[in-house]
């Protein structure tokens, strides 16, 4: 995991439930930024693997890993793990103080935030929905964006804490707004990433030199964080990391559910979904969201 420099703050007592590959470096930037951290997976192997790595502690269920813990992050997989990890008599609300901050970093539904957050009001506790941007790189590096929803007080409460593993966090306005602002995100990501994809197709089908044109139309107008991190290793046809199609498709489910309850008129998402879905049928549903220049190489 990268060192970094991390801003003074005072330890808290915080608790991080789910270690994937974007809770696992979270929780330890947390660790490292001097925070006094239990961790808890639903795979317990994990947990303690990292509270070996950090020195931290792990716990055997949500509730305990939140017993008394002024914060409690999270990063599971959809809607029902969210729940899954708060709800219920093993769930964080259960063990978590009246006061404390219940922060999630799922890429989730909006109704499930505001849900959780009238659950969290009802027992005397806050609910921040927090998703992130920047993928796998961004959470080991310590550099996520973090779009909030949810209350003023909690929000600038857990902000200083959430900075250990963020370059930016941001109150987007109340509960669910942060999940909006994620499918904001999603939404721009694929339409970019389809264009990416045929430009640079277009380019190889022209018979130019690709790297040397990436390298000019990346000093103008066209440029992009996607073209910069993602035009080379496109050309080069390489896929295996990053932020995976599978997540991107679920994603953009999340975004076309809400689409069709406000609606909005997201046709060129839809259209690349479905591309995505393609390639998944071939295989590449671990394969990084640049993996849609592969259906135009067929």
């Amino acid at each position: 995991m990268t060192q970094r420099s991390y801003e003074p703050t005072p330890a808290r007592r915080v608790a991080f439930l789910g270690l994937g590959v974007m809770g696992h470096p979270m929780a330890g930037h947390l660790a490292r930024a001097g925070h006094h951290v239990t961790v808890y997976n639903r795979t317990a192997a994990k947990a303690q693997a990292w509270a070996a790595e950090f020195g931290g502690r792990c716990a055997p269920t949500p509730r305990e890993a939140a017993a008394n813990a002024e914060f409690v992050f999270a990063c599971v997989g959809n809607d029902d793990d969210l729940r899954a990890v708060t709800t219920g008599a093993d769930g964080a609300f259960a063990g978590m103080a009246t006061g404390a901050v219940f922060v999630d970093h799922t890429t989730a539904s909006a109704e499930v935030a505001r849900e959780l957050h009238a659950a969290a009001l009802a027992r005397g506790l806050h609910f921040v929905d927090a998703p992130v941007s920047g993928g796998q790189a961004g959470a080991v590096n310590g550099a996520l964006t973090v779009m909030c929803g949810g209350d003023a007080a909690p929000f600038d409460a857990m902000k200083p804490v959430a900075l250990a593993f963020a370059r930016a966090v941001t109150r987007i306005g109340d509960s669910g707004a942060g999940q909006l602002a994620k499918m904001v995100n999603q939404v721009a990501i694929a339409g970019l990433v389809q264009g990416l994809s045929e430009a640079i197709a277009f380019g190889q089908r022209a018979g130019l030199d690709m790297p040397l044109v990436l390298d000019v139309i990346g000093k103008g107008a066209a440029q992009s964080w996607q073209m910069d991190n993602r035009g080379k290793t496109m050309l080069d046809d390489k896929f295996e990391f990053g932020f995976a199609v599978d997540w991107m498709r679920k994603d953009l489910g999340l975004v076309l559910d809400e689409a069709r309850h406000n609606g909005a008129q997201l046709p060129v998402t839809a259209l690349v979904d479905q591309f995505y879905a393609e390639v998944q049928a071939m295989g590449g549903r671990r394969w990084d969201t640049s993996s849609l220049i592969r259906r135009l190489k067929r």
